[in-house]
């Protein structure tokens, strides 16, 4: 008998557990043992806050990295095919989505192991749900260009793609750079084309905003400074 890879969603912030994951999902990951992470120190953090059976002293954690190769991925699944449960963990919000955790699960089904996803929060599915945007029809893109004429020129991108297809067009910025993001897509978006940003979802200071980029053009974004979002274009309308 082989194991099986539970997929584990992590917290978006620091908030109890108890908030947001259901009672299946905290009380699986509290008996696992083996764990496969995007970072050790923060998967850490989150277990104990489980209270796993275990000390966490007790667990095997063992770190993916970025571009695991087919000889890793073989070793990293070697408990689930020698009958142990393995539990995957992402730093923040559901494994496999915008992070490496996609190539270990292809991998488990490849092994023809038992992949088993389980509830808990997914920012994108969040802010999507929360903005009054196309949820039948979307695409993610992950992180535009860092350099300001190459994010302006995916912006444009996107905003064009969202008129072609009349679908939300969803992304993400690392913190210190969401003020910037927002003054660009301001300053680029036509005016009449909707944005959506969805900030520290899950946590006491989420916010969820939607404007026209003429609106956002007059706003102060300066609250946003440091603040985890999801952006989405929409612009099917205009």
């Amino acid at each position: 008998m082989t194991g099986s890879v539970y997929l584990v969603p992590n917290l978006l912030g620091a908030v109890p557990p108890q908030d947001v994951l259901p009672a299946r999902t905290i009380d699986v990951a509290r008996t696992l043992v083996h764990w496969i992470v995007e970072t050790p120190k923060p998967a850490r953090a989150f277990l104990k806050s489980l209270a796993p059976l275990r000390p966490i002293a007790e667990l095997a954690i063992s770190e993916i990295g970025g571009h695991p190769d087919a000889g890793r991925l073989h070793a990293l699944l070697a408990p689930a095919r020698a009958g142990a449960d393995v539990g995957m963990l992402s730093d923040a919000g559901c494994p496999g989505v915008a992070d490496p955790g996609a190539t270990l699960v292809a991998a488990a089904h490849a092994q023809g192991l038992r992949v088993v996803p389980l509830v808990g929060p997914s920012s994108l599915l969040l802010a999507l749900m929360a903005s009054g945007m196309n949820g039948q029809r979307f695409a993610f893109h992950g992180y535009l260009p860092a350099k300001p004429d190459a994010r302006a020129a995916a912006a444009r991108a996107l905003e064009a793609r969202s008129r072609a297809d009349h679908a939300a067009q969803l992304f993400i910025e690392t913190p210190y750079r969401t003020v910037a993001m927002l003054d660009t897509l301001a300053a680029t978006l036509a005016p009449a084309t909707r944005l959506c940003v969805a900030a520290d979802l899950t946590l006491p200071t989420e916010s969820v905003a939607v404007h026209i980029a003429r609106e956002w053009r007059r706003r102060d974004v300066a609250c946003y400074a440091r603040q985890p979002a999801i952006f989405i274009i929409d612009a099917w309308e205009t």
